[in-house]
This record gives C-alpha cells, structure tokens and sequence, in this order.
C-alpha cells in the first residue's frame, strides 16, 4: 500500500480554514481532530464546522474523535459524510457496535488507542475495523514530541492485522514529522496523521510529498 499523508488541520489557521486546505491539494485526507475537553482537556471543533468543512472540500475527510461518548455522536460525522471515523476504545461502551454503526453509514470504521492501551486485547476487533490508530502522542494537544517507547506497538498492530487476514489501516497521529516517520513505516504503519510539520512549511503542499517518499523509501 503506498503511504497516505493525512495533515491535521488543527495546527492550520482556523480563521481561513477553507484556504487553509486549499493550500494541500496533494493530501491523501484532512485529518480533523475533534475534541470535547472531556475525554482530553482541550476544546477544538465539531459537527457544524465538520459539516461546513465537508461542503467545501473535495479531499475525504477523516474524523478523529477524541469525545466522551463516542457511542452517541460519532455514526452523526459518518451520516454527515466523513470518510472515516476513529473512536477511541477508551471511551467506548459498546465498540463493536459502534464500529457497525460507522461502516452502516458509509464511512470507514477507525479505532484508536492511547499510548499506554495495549493493542493485543482488541485483536479479535479487527475484522470489524477499517483502520487501526496507535496514538504516538497523548492525545490532547498538537505539536507534541514524539513518543519511540510506542515504536514497539505499532510493530505488534501491524503483526496482529497481518495475523488476522482483514484489511485493516495502521495509522499513526503525533509527533509525525521527517525525522520520525520512517521509524513508523519501517514499524508498519501506512497512513500518516501530520499537522505541524504540514502547516508549518514553507510550502506544505511539498512537505506532503516529502513525507510521502520518506514513508515508501523506509517501508520498502
């Protein structure tokens, strides 16, 4: 699979927001973060300006909910018509479920999980997943460092989706930039959450290709 660079859109100008992904025409997704300063302690985005968003932009858009609840409000960012939805398994009650509920409205099903939630317990979970996000960050707040003690789990991910047949994403979100995503390649991941190191270039749209070819070269 060639690698998929998903620029996170909350380190753009959230005043030009429309520019903003104008300005990445390249990117695989628009990777939106939604927080609810409840599951994490910080407060983005949601629905009304994922919808808004949605209206204006031809690059899928790919929701990443770190909301309290995510059984109640994510199936309402696939029905809106996000391309794919992650719900964190932390905050799931019924994560199965969710996941169904997702795919039943059309989107991609996305599970993540925090730094220190281990991934072997959900390996029987895979088959209802179209994407898999181990958190290189805790999650939260962008332009964080990234973590390598996580490296390991997104070897062990890839292993279990590989032992389980389904045909599951990795994706990794935090701390991406050129010096840390070969590691994450190499790991086997092979889709790419990056936001400071996107909206911060000179010229993000080249910054997306670099990242791209960084990811192949170290994945090969």
């Amino acid at each position: 699979m060639v690698p998929q660079i998903s620029p996170s859109i909350l380190s753009s100008d959230f005043a030009a927001l429309g520019a903003e992904c104008a300005r990445i025409p390249s990117a695989d997704w628009l990777h939106v973060d939604v927080m609810d300063n409840h599951f994490v302690p910080n407060l983005t985005l949601g629905l009304p300006v994922v919808e808004s968003l949605l209206a204006h932009v031809t690059t899928p858009v790919d929701c990443h909910l770190m909301i309290a609840d995510p059984d109640r409000w994510a199936p309402a960012y696939a029905e809106a018509g996000a391309g794919s939805v992650t719900f964190h398994v932390e905050a799931a009650h019924a994560p199965i479920r969710l996941a169904r509920e997702i795919r039943a409205q059309g989107a991609r099903a996305g599970m993540a999980l925090k730094p220190a939630t281990p991934v072997a317990p959900y390996a029987d979970m895979l088959p209802e997943l179209d994407m898999l996000l181990v958190m290189t960050v805790e999650p939260g707040f962008g332009g964080q460092k990234f973590l390598d003690i996580v490296v390991p789990k997104i070897a062990a991910a890839r292993d279990l989706i590989a032992g389980s047949g389904a045909e599951v994403w990795l994706q990794v979100d935090g701390g991406v930039d050129l010096d840390t995503i070969g590691v994450c390649a190499e790991a086997g991941a092979d889709v790419f959450v990056a936001g400071s190191a996107v909206f911060s270039a000179a010229d993000p749209d080249r910054m997306i290709g670099a990242l791209r070819d960084a990811a192949e070269e170290a994945g090969a």
